[in-house]
């Protein structure tokens, strides 16, 4: 099994790891989950907080956690 540490990571640096761990670039994944690709970028950077649904659609197509994206 793969183990990785990401350290004290923020919400949108971890959306970031684990969207491009799952191959997905930002248009892509954006289109997934039925957003925008600027809106992906605003997540990852720290400019806008997922709504509540936007955070749902992004751990089931992620198949994460939601402490994966907050810890």
């Amino acid at each position: 099994m793969f183990y990785y540490y990401r350290g004290m990571s923020t919400f949108g640096e971890n959306l970031a790891f684990e969207r491009k761990l799952a191959g997905y670039n930002q248009a892509e994944f954006a289109k997934k989950i039925g957003t925008t690709q600027q809106r992906v970028s605003e997540w990852e950077r720290g400019k806008v907080e997922p709504t509540l649904s936007n955070i749902v659609a992004i751990i089931k197509t992620l198949g994460v956690t939601f402490e994966d994206l907050i810890q």
